[in-house]
């Protein structure tokens, strides 16, 4: 544990304390102080919704926001100009970030019969012109191993379904290094989720340099599996792909910083939000804009009632979370003169809000747990050990505690880095539970 993990911990250590009434009290006096405080929060943001149709009209006219692309920094423009209209004293911080480009691609199965495949390059993937070869399906990394010898020259496919997220989405990533290492010519993924009408989803994909770059694309999951069937039957698959996707020069954006400045003590910070980025699919509204926005009605609700915390609370939009983290470094970079107390982000949608989870342990874990208390009525039940976000993560590397918020998840996969992902998806009422769930656990710890 890092000097810098021992002070942040040990910051929220004593708010815990304070929150509990005094070493070796019993706890739960938070939610006394601060229930009459959180049922007005949840009853004003439930009751407003003008964040979702502020959130549908910036999706319909900035979609695919990739770090790089003119649409997610015409974007931002448009967020800044509306958080001032609004009256919020507006910062952004500038960010150079990675800007990979899809190009046109397309892909088609010339035998055993001909047909068009819905596919979608992977992010960074090299590009090819009419790539043809005979394709060798597998089930998994070992299965790649065991037939070493029958997929040089070929295009492996990957046909491996959906268990969760952080197991299967290994094959996107690394697909194209271990096929490279046995002798491929490219490689194509089963499209990362559980359920698909005929959908590709794209992501993030990585090379290694001591390998041979092949190209590296995602099918539907629907003719992944035909693709086995054929194979099943001893049919030879041979297709052609065609993918243009580049790197260029890195290329400017930003992150958008709104405040309640702290009533007494300013330069300690609660900061709460998403990534504005997204894939160059879909509209980016559950992936992640969603997450920024009911951050954003949060702050909205708090000021709007007229609560003043202690320390500063913040919402930040982060820019370039999908291909590269480079606005959660720099925010951790560009704010090194103030000390954060908590980060809490929101990207795995805003449907019904179900908890957080965090790292964190001992008295921090219990001041979560005792706060979350005052959010069952939002269906906000547990604050528990587990994954954490990865725009906070610079923040957690040097000790600050840091939440997730976990919302019900079921379908989320199913539109995860498609076209699918639109506004439709997502309910106003439970966007704003979401945005009264981080409005109440950032507002505690900023005030306590």
């Amino acid at each position: 544990m890092t000097h810098g993990r021992t002070r942040g911990a040990g910051l929220l250590a004593a708010i815990a304390l304070c929150l509990a009434g005094g070493e070796g009290a019993k706890g739960g006096e938070v939610a006394d102080k601060y229930r009459q405080i959180a049922m007005k929060v949840a009853a004003a943001a439930q009751a407003d919704s003008t964040i979702y149709r502020t959130l549908g009209e910036f999706c319909d006219a900035y979609p695919k926001r990739l770090s790089g692309s003119a649409n997610l920094e015409r974007g931002i423009d448009w967020l800044v100009a509306r958080m001032k209209a609004e009256g919020w004293n507006v910062r952004t911080q500038h960010v150079m970030v990675p800007h990979w480009m899809r190009g046109n691609e397309s892909a088609r199965m010339t035998s055993p019969i001909e047909r068009t495949l819905p596919m979608c390059a992977l992010g960074g993937s090299i590009a090819c012109d009419r790539l043809r070869g005979e394709v060798f399906v597998v089930s998994s990394y070992d299965d790649l191993t065991k037939n070493a010898a029958k997929v040089r020259g070929k295009i492996v496919l990957f046909n491996v379904p959906f268990t969760h997220y952080g197991e299967t989405v290994s094959y996107r990533v690394g697909g194209a290094v271990a096929a490279a290492r046995h002798g491929a010519i490219g490689s194509l993924v089963r499209s990362v989720g559980p359920f698909g009408i005929q959908t590709p989803h794209t992501g993030g994909m990585s090379y290694n340099d001591s390998v041979t770059k092949i190209p590296h694309a995602a099918i539907t999951m629907e003719d992944a599996m035909m693709m086995q069937r054929m194979q099943d039957r001893g049919q030879k698959i041979e297709v052609e792909i065609t993918l243009g996707g580049h790197w260029m020069a890195d290329a400017p954006s930003r992150n958008i910083i709104i405040d309640i400045p702290g009533s007494e003590l300013p330069n300690e910070v609660v900061c709460m939000g998403g990534h504005i980025d997204s894939w160059d699919l879909g509209t980016g509204a559950m992936d992640d804009a969603g997450g920024c926005f009911a951050a954003w009605h949060g702050l909205n609700t708090i000021r709007k009632l007229g609560l003043k915390p202690r320390r500063t609370l913040r919402v930040v939009f982060w820019t370039n979370e999908e291909n590269g983290l480079r606005g959660g470094k720099a925010y951790e970079e560009q704010t090194r003169h103030e000390k954060h107390v908590l980060g809490i982000e929101s990207d795995e949608g805003t449907f019904a809000p179900l908890g957080f989870t965090t790292s964190s342990g001992g008295d921090t874990l219990f001041a979560f747990q005792d706060a979350c208390t005052l959010l069952e009525p939002l269906g906000v039940t547990y604050v528990r050990n587990g994954h954490t976000g990865a725009d906070t993560g610079p923040l957690e590397d040097k000790g600050v505690p840091v939440l997730s918020l976990n919302v019900e998840d079921s379908k989320y996969f199913w539109y995860h880095h498609t076209e699918g992902d639109t506004i439709d998806k997502l309910r106003p009422d439970e966007v704003n539970k979401c945005a009264a769930a981080l409005a109440i656990m950032g507002f505690v710890f900023a005030d306590k």
